[in-house]
């Protein structure tokens, strides 16, 4: 097989990366087209207390194992079958299980730090930061986190004034000088779905 189309799709919390990168996956048969969610790989903490995990930063680029990451991405690139975490955020762990990734023609990475790393960057040939107003972000946060984390309202306004927001300034804001296409307004924004996958087309046929 050729080399696979890899597009990063990042942006700050509830901006919407996951509902363009939806999107763009509907758009392809699922035998052409994989998922890749830089959520899975938050790193293993099977060594520390659960009181100690409830402390992690999930905000900050030392709390991914990007390492592994770029390794699996390397080798989809080789026509290798790798083995996706499954990360629990209830537990503050991975699962002991794992998702097997098949090789496809498309690999859409998706995260809010998977343009910060350098090495993980250069992967990735369509480069896209989903750009949306703080107060729609964390109003969709509030609701995710409670609905499917099992968090307190409390909880989630405090760790977002004093994790998520001064993350977003120094980490992740500043890595969208370097995305191909900013789009505004998330997954509601359906004329740049269209020109995306367009592009997308259009590299899938290349010689």
């Amino acid at each position: 097989m050729k080399r696979p189309i890899i597009i990063g799709i990042s942006g700050g919390t509830g901006s919407g990366k996951s509902t363009i990168a939806s999107e763009i996956y509907k758009k392809f048969d699922e035998d052409c087209i994989a998922m890749i969610e830089q959520d899975s790989y938050y790193k293993d903490q099977s060594s520390m207390s659960f009181e100690e995990r409830v402390k992690t930063n999930y905000d900050h680029p030392d709390a991914f194992d990007t390492p592994l990451l770029i390794e699996h991405l390397k080798k989809l690139m080789n026509g290798e079958v790798v083995q996706k975490p499954i990360y629990d955020f209830e537990i503050h762990n991975r699962k002991k299980e794992a998702i097997t990734v098949e090789p496809r023609d498309i690999i859409v990475v998706e995260g809010i730090l998977v343009f910060q790393d350098v090495d993980l960057r250069n992967l990735l040939d369509i480069k896209i930061y989903v750009d949306t107003d703080a107060d729609v972000r964390i109003i969709r946060r509030l609701v995710r986190d409670i609905n499917e984390r099992g968090r307190t309202v409390d909880s989630v306004i405090n760790q977002y004034l004093n994790v998520v927001r001064p993350m977003h300034l120094q980490f992740i804001e500043p890595t969208k000088r370097y995305a191909d296409i900013i789009v505004p307004e998330g997954g509601h924004n359906k004329v740049a779905i269209d020109i995306i996958n367009a592009k997308i087309r259009q590299l899938l046929h290349r010689e």
